[in-house]
C-alpha cells in the first residue's frame, strides 16, 4: 500500500511539473528580425514600409554605407546615411496617412531605380529611388525627395 501511495505521489508531481513547463513560456533571446532583401522588389517594399508604416526592422541593412539623400524643396538639403537612420529610428511605429505608387523607371541586373510617390492630402512626396546589388542583397544607395 505504501509503495502505490508513493507512486501515485510521484505521477501526480510529474503531471504538475510536465503542465507547469508546457504553460511557461520558454525565454527566447532577442533577436534582430532579419528582414529579405534578396530582390529589388523585397527591398522597395521594405523602404516603402520604412517611409510609411514606421517599420524599423531591417533598417540599417537596407541603405548601403555611402547612402545619401537629397531633398528638392525651397532649401535644397542632402542628408547622410547616418542622419536618415537616426531620423527614421526615431519615426518608429507611425504610420503616414498617404496613397503609396511605385514604378520601375531603369531596370538592369545589378541597379534599378523606382520611383516611390506618396499621395498625402494637399501634396506628393516623390522619392526617385536607386537600388544597387549588393552581394546578393538590393540596398537603397540613394534618393532623391521632391515635394508637389
Amino acid at each position: 500500500m505504501k509503495t502505490l501511495a508513493n507512486t501515485f505521489v510521484a505521477v501526480a508531481l510529474i503531471v504538475v511539473s510536465t503542465f507547469t513547463m508546457a504553460i511557461a513560456k520558454p525565454k527566447v533571446p532577442n533577436k534582430k528580425t532579419v528582414v529579405n532583401l534578396s530582390t529589388a522588389t523585397l527591398a522597395i517594399d521594405h523602404y516603402v514600409a520604412i517611409m510609411t508604416a514606421g517599420e524599423s526592422a531591417g533598417l540599417e541593412k537596407l541603405f548601403t554605407s555611402d547612402f545619401t539623400q537629397k531633398i528638392n524643396a525651397k532649401e535644397g538639403r542632402t542628408n547622410s546615411r547616418s542622419e536618415v537612420v537616426s531620423f527614421l529610428k526615431k519615426q518608429k511605429g507611425d504610420q503616414l496617412n498617404c496613397k503609396t505608387s511605385t514604378i520601375i523607371v531603369e531596370d538592369s541586373a545589378d541597379y534599378k531605380v523606382a520611383r516611390i510617390t506618396m499621395q498625402f492630402e494637399g501634396f506628393t512626396k516623390t522619392d526617385l529611388v536607386t537600388l544597387v546589388n549588393d552581394g546578393g542583397n538590393w540596398k537603397v544607395s540613394q534618393s532623391i525627395t521632391t515635394y508637389q
